[in-house]
């Protein structure tokens, strides 16, 4: 069991939260965050200097994050087979390592540490897990992490008015809803609620388009970190034949549009030559095109959709899926869409699945949480909170 601290708000407000199965009072949490957007500027100094918040993720030391991650900052391993396997745990650790000695300086010059705030609506087993990981990465590099459990039958109108709380609360520098919502509550209204300026997974349709044009923008996580991964290696994508296989709008799209965007712009340049296969690509064409890919990325939840005779000898396979499965013995096991060891025999680089891209995406929210603290990107007017109270 978590344990947090609730810690007092001015002097009239409390804000309680729970990372486990129980309810919040919904009315209680946006009476808490408006009663410290209105105090007064000297009261709000005060309760700065007393290093007031509302719930610190305190307790999330209790996880180890340590466990499971390799001390070694080695970011790739020769495999029994020829592949050399990508370490995406050692390279969201130096992530992290950079992180927290960046917020390290600034907690030492005086100014508050960056804060994220996560909006975990209902009780989805995975996205509890995902909350937990961010949680603990972001404990880990010194940014402070709040997470507000809202129960899954609220009103799309009530998870607006927190996001507008959020929005206009200046300690508050990165906002993050998890995703999936209750199907009763539209995802699209909800991400476009968010600053732009504190969108940390980047779904506001104002960092899409501006991402589009190569603009300085917010990108999701997951294709961030495809990119930081390919950066870290330094694997060339300039010329290079790239395929990816799935068009989710936050993970397939975005990375297709980063490895061709053509580098004129504020965003760094991919410049291959991309080729999006979905659903709807005949079986013969997909054969094709995965046959000529010198960067495979996919995201699709398909395990073996991706097999060893499917591939040329070099290619570089970035696996994003992930499934659970029941193996040969029984046991529950993760997969991604590659048959890992047949691929890993003709590929000369592959993230397994787990261990790959999963810790770098983390590594990525936590990075943006820090960007935005730093106010990096100008997003002029169209930055400003808008209530959403009707």
């Amino acid at each position: 069991m978590v344990t947090f601290i609730i810690a007092q708000i001015g002097r009239r407000a409390l804000f309680s939260m729970f990372l486990c199965y129980k309810n919040v009072n919904l009315n209680f949490n946006v009476q808490a965050l408006r009663t410290l957007l209105t105090l007064t500027p000297s009261s709000k100094s005060q309760a700065q200097r007393r290093q007031l918040s509302f719930v610190r993720y305190d307790k999330v030391k209790r996880f180890h994050p340590s466990r499971g991650i390799s001390v070694c900052h080695t970011h790739t391993s020769k495999s029994s087979c020829s592949a050399i396997v990508i370490n995406g745990k050692a390279i969201a650790q130096d992530i992290k390592d950079e992180i927290k000695a960046e917020v390290e300086c600034i907690v030492e010059s005086g100014k508050r540490a960056p804060r994220l705030a996560v909006l975990l609506v209902g009780n989805d087993a995975a996205s509890i897990v995902y909350v937990r990981n961010k949680a603990i990465a972001a404990h880990y590099t010194g940014i402070a992490c709040d997470i507000l459990r809202i129960p899954e039958k609220v009103s799309e109108e009530e998870v607006l008015r927190e996001i507008d709380l959020l929005n206009r609360l200046e300690e508050v520098d990165g906002i993050l809803v998890q995703l999936p919502l209750p199907p009763h509550i539209n995802e699209r209204t909800i991400c476009d609620a968010v600053l732009p300026g504190k969108d940390v997974d980047g779904f506001n349709v104002l960092n899409v388009g501006r991402f589009c044009v190569d603009q300085k923008a917010f990108i999701p996580a997951t294709p961030s970190g495809v990119l930081e991964i390919l950066k870290r290696l330094k694997i060339e994508t300039r010329g290079k034949n790239a395929v990816v296989c799935g068009r989710s709008k936050n993970v397939g799209l975005p990375i297709a549009m980063h490895l061709h965007s053509d580098g004129k712009g504020d965003n760094n340049a991919g410049d291959a030559t991309t080729t999006i296969c979905h659903r709807n690509t005949p079986p013969d064409q997909l054969m094709h095109f995965i046959k000529s890919a010198d960067i495979l990325v996919t995201a699709t939840g398909v395990p073996g959709l991706v097999t060893a005779d499917m591939v040329k000898d070099g290619v570089i396979v970035i696996d994003i899926g992930i499934t659970r499965i029941i193996d040969e013995n029984g046991k529950p096991k993760l997969v991604g869409d590659v048959d890992f060891k047949g691929v890993s025999e003709k590929a000369s680089y592959i993230t397994p699945v787990p261990g790959g891209v999963g810790p770098v995406t983390v590594a990525m929210v936590i990075k943006n949480t820090l960007t935005a603290y730093k106010k990096e990107y100008d997003y002029g007017p169209w930055n400003k909170a808008m209530s959403h109270n009707r």
